[in-house]
């Protein structure tokens, strides 16, 4: 499991050291859980090439846009991807820095990981509380060969504000009408059932301890915690496994352009072997920076990442921003990133 308060102290992160740092650039970002695990192995790498420190706190994507919109950190992360009047009124740029994939996690007796198999109709009707046990004909119908227990149902989800459950939910409301109806879309919404816990770490923990449970969790939380996901029917009828393949087949078409900020959801996308949850990850920052040293550390680290950071991110199963979208942000940056005289922070 990501032990953020391990990871802060090995990473030279936490902010009484970031004092002692006189001869590098520090900055500090803070926001969405679901990148935390690349952001940390990109600013470790990072750390160990130049010096330069990055403390990214993982509070969630409500928490992210919060903080860069008070201007109490250099950078917000969002997974919920904020709209053009919201970005206009703070004077913010965003840019997508990481794809990546929300995968169901469940903690039954017998099951492995990738052997139930769940559709978004059933998963949404669970998620309502309408589907209370694992042996529910529902669930059985769509697992024949497997044995399901006639145990509660525990649901789990985030109590935070939090952009994988704007993806989630995103996703839920697309697949059924009842969702969409009684619950809808956000960050933060009244859920019908279960119990909540704090980040993509905290969910995965509450998974791991409690039986007959199922929760929502970006693939790495799933995989460093050893939980068993499940496979997921997409939209063109297949059941398929979360993998980085997956999440990039999802990504293939994504028209950057057509949102404001390349904020593109992606979730139910076309394709045989497209995974359904799959979503980017947003980088928010001011577009006048009171400390233009502080503006070009940010984009100089995600600079490095684009460059130096998709072996690793592979090895997460992320997928890294295909060349052509690093190149329209990196254009952005140019154009719309200014100190207070209007002189330009990247070149």
């Amino acid at each position: 499991m990501f032990k953020r308060a391990i990871l802060r102290v090995s990473l030279g992160l936490a902010l009484g050291t970031v004092a002692l740092a006189t001869q590098a650039a520090d900055i500090t970002g803070a926001g969405a859980s679901f990148p935390y695990p690349i952001y940390a192995k990109w600013a470790a790498q990072y750390h160990q090439e130049t010096g330069n420190r990055v403390n990214y706190q993982s509070i969630g994507s409500g928490g992210g846009q919060q903080q860069i919109i008070a201007k109490t950190v250099d950078f917000g992360a969002s997974d919920d991807p904020m709209k053009a009047e919201a970005l206009e009124e703070s004077k913010l740029l965003q840019f997508p820095a990481i794809i990546g994939g929300t995968v169901p996690v469940v903690n039954i007796d017998g099951i492995k990981p990738g052997e139930l198999k769940l559709s978004g109709a059933v998963l949404a009707d669970i998620f309502l509380g309408k589907v209370k046990k694992w042996n529910d004909k529902a669930i059985a119908d769509l697992n024949p060969g497997l044995t399901l227990p006639a145990a509660d149902i525990i649901v789990v989800h985030r109590s935070d504000g939090s952009g994988t459950t704007f993806g989630w939910t995103n996703y839920l409301s697309k697949v059924s009408a009842d969702w969409k109806e009684k619950v809808g879309e956000g960050k933060a919404v009244k859920w019908p059932t279960g119990q909540g816990g704090k980040g993509n770490d905290g969910v995965a923990a509450y998974v791991r301890q409690l039986k007959n449970s199922v929760g929502y969790v970006e693939y790495a939380y799933a995989k460093q915690n050893n939980l068993a996901w499940t496979q997921l029917q997409n939209q063109a009828g297949k059941f398929v496994q979360p993998s980085q393949e997956a999440f990039a087949a999802a990504a293939a078409n994504a028209d950057w352009n057509s949102a404001p900020g390349m904020g593109v959801v992606l979730t139910n996308e076309p394709g045989d072997a497209s995974w359904p949850v799959t979503a980017a990850s947003f980088i928010l920052v001011h577009k006048t920076q009171a400390k233009p040293e502080n503006g070009k550390a940010v984009l100089s680290f995600f600079d490095w990442a684009f460059k130096n950071g998709a072996k690793m991110a592979a090895e997460l199963d992320y997928v890294p921003m295909p060349e052509t979208v690093v190149q329209q942000v990196q254009n952005a940056w140019k154009s719309e990133i200014k100190a207070a005289d209007g002189a330009a922070v990247w070149k």
